[in-house]
């Protein structure tokens, strides 16, 4: 009799243990997303809609559980991606610079090797390289994140399942060969969303990339439908991975490029990067909501980037619908003045059409400084005779419009660079309790790895 209840105890334990961990993991990074990028955001949303405030919040700020994050590194109080996307991956801190690797140069495991052990099928995507700092710290471990030619043969070595982003980063020349050893080793490459769904019958393993070759997905400001989007991917992810294995699935999705806007202190840019983070959460939270005591959704950032502060001058406003004037990145400006230029020498009225058409920027209503400004670079630009100078004359326009619109919203930026400050995290599902008050990015996998019973 107290063996057969002995017995029955450890069952009820067991059965316990299985019932509250999540089935299906989603980890989702928003590089240098930090408090201010996502309440800006959702303020701006209101602004387009008539009103102060929040209307129509992002689907992750409406989870029931968040906490701040703290991201400093083993080397510094400001992290850089490397180190910060280690400590989310492994739970150990490093120096920056750094991937998978703690200061010593030891090799430390991540929270998707950890998965994958257990029988989980794995997925690892982002928007810009799949050998970038952040995805890498998931399956490398390389004492520089410049490693880039190694980095891609630590991916291989990781037999994940699923890949998703722009193409790594490679010698061009050589790039074919990595192709090749990917397709040798069981990877299907596929190129744009329509494109999975046509291959995706016969492959055991997938890599999901642009359909052209880029390092990066385009900014969402700038794309357009033949560009994936981190929904796609997100959606093509676990379509692959709820098919891979019936133990479960492993997703970590980054946002890369609201950090690249944010370092070019772009802030229209950088919204549109967390609308488009916003949307691939939301594919996840469909996915909850059928599955919602089988799954956990983790949502925070490395690091924050650019200082980003809701205010610039002593009267108290914002005026962020000015932002939604901006229709293409301020990269994607420079090189379209660039290449109007070159087709037909630009003119001053054509000039101040583009600025007006692209990133809303009205050169009748600037005031004097700002006028001066753009009409002496563009004057600059009309007297140099070697074409080189002339051409980095007429980028300054972009970056002079893209700091007006900023001025214009009444919004600021301390620098062009990382900074110290917490960032936000949210969860919700099974386990999402577990994550509260202040916590390191140290934290967040070892708790993962606890809730899943890893």
């Amino acid at each position: 009799m107290r063996r057969f209840i002995s017995t029955m105890l450890l069952v009820f334990i067991i059965s316990v243990a299985t019932a509250t961990s999540p089935k299906y993991l989603f980890y989702f990074i928003g590089d240098g997303m930090g408090p201010s990028h996502v309440l800006g955001t959702e303020l701006f949303l209101g602004e387009c809609q008539g009103v102060i405030g929040c209307p129509q919040r992002l689907c992750f700020t409406q989870f029931p559980h968040t906490a701040f994050v703290t991201t400093y590194s083993a080397s510094n109080g400001v992290t850089d991606s490397a180190a910060s996307g280690t400590a989310l991956a492994t739970g150990h801190k490093t120096n920056n610079g750094q991937i998978g690797t703690t200061p010593d140069g030891s090799e430390v495991s991540s929270v998707a090797t950890w998965a994958k052990e257990q029988g989980y099928a794995i997925g690892i995507s982002t928007t810009v390289p799949i050998n970038h700092a952040t995805p890498a710290s998931f399956y490398a471990h390389e004492k520089s994140r410049n490693n880039y030619k190694e980095i891609a043969h630590d991916l291989l070595s990781s037999n994940f399942d699923f890949f998703a982003g722009g193409d790594p980063i490679y010698s061009e020349d050589n790039r074919d060969e990595l192709y090749t050893l990917y397709r040798n080793n069981g990877y299907t490459i596929v190129r744009g969303y329509n494109n999975y769904h046509t291959q995706k019958a016969g492959a055991d393993k997938i890599m999901l990339f642009q359909e052209n070759r880029e390092t990066q997905i385009p900014y969402n400001i700038d794309r357009d439908s033949s560009d994936l989007t981190l929904a796609q991917i997100t959606k093509a992810g676990i379509d692959m991975l709820s098919r891979k294995s019936d133990k479960g699935f492993f997703f970590m999705i980054e946002g890369g490029k609201i950090d690249y806007a944010s370092h070019s202190n772009d802030a229209a840019t950088m919204m549109h990067e967390v609308l488009d983070f916003n949307a691939a959460i939301a594919e996840a939270l469909e996915f909850y909501n059928k599955h919602p005591h089988e799954t956990l959704i983790v949502v925070t950032a490395d690091h924050e980037t650019g200082g980003f502060v809701l205010g610039y001058n002593s009267s108290y406003t914002l005026n962020l619908k000015t932002l939604a004037g901006q229709k293409l990145s301020a990269d994607s400006m420079e090189e379209l003045i660039v290449e109007t230029d070159k087709a037909q020498p630009l003119t001053w009225e054509a000039t101040t059409h583009l600025l007006q058409e692209h990133m809303g920027v009205y050169y009748e209503q600037l005031g004097d400084k700002e006028k001066k400004q753009i009409k002496e670079t563009f004057d600059n630009a009309e007297e140099c005779t070697d074409d080189k100078e002339r051409e980095e004359k007429l980028r300054q326009l972009a970056t002079y419009a893209k700091n007006i619109v900023s001025r214009t919203a009444a919004i600021s930026w301390a620098s062009g660079n990382h900074s110290g400050t917490y960032v936000p995290l949210y969860a919700i599902g099974v386990g999402a309790d577990k994550f509260k008050g202040v916590i390191d990015n140290t934290d967040i996998p070892k708790i993962i790895k606890a809730v899943a019973g890893f």
